[in-house]
């Protein structure tokens, strides 16, 4: 699903595409076109918040 227009990307193959993250937690992103990547690329992120996890197998989650 292209995140701006928020319609299903038909054929992915043939479409513009943009890799986030690292390794196996990355994540495709495809467009239906250059132009909704660029704006996609564009976006001001205000407010954008990291978070660290611990993926250790004792970890638990608080809040």
């Amino acid at each position: 699903m292209d995140p701006i227009t928020l319609r299903d990307v038909s054929n992915p193959d043939d479409h513009p595409c943009l890799y986030e993250g690292d390794g196996e937690k990355g994540v495709e992103i495809y467009f239906e076109s250059e132009e909704t990547k660029r704006l996609y690329m564009d976006m001001a992120l205000e407010g954008q918040k990291v978070i660290c996890g611990n993926v250790s197998d004792d970890y638990v989650a608080e809040g």
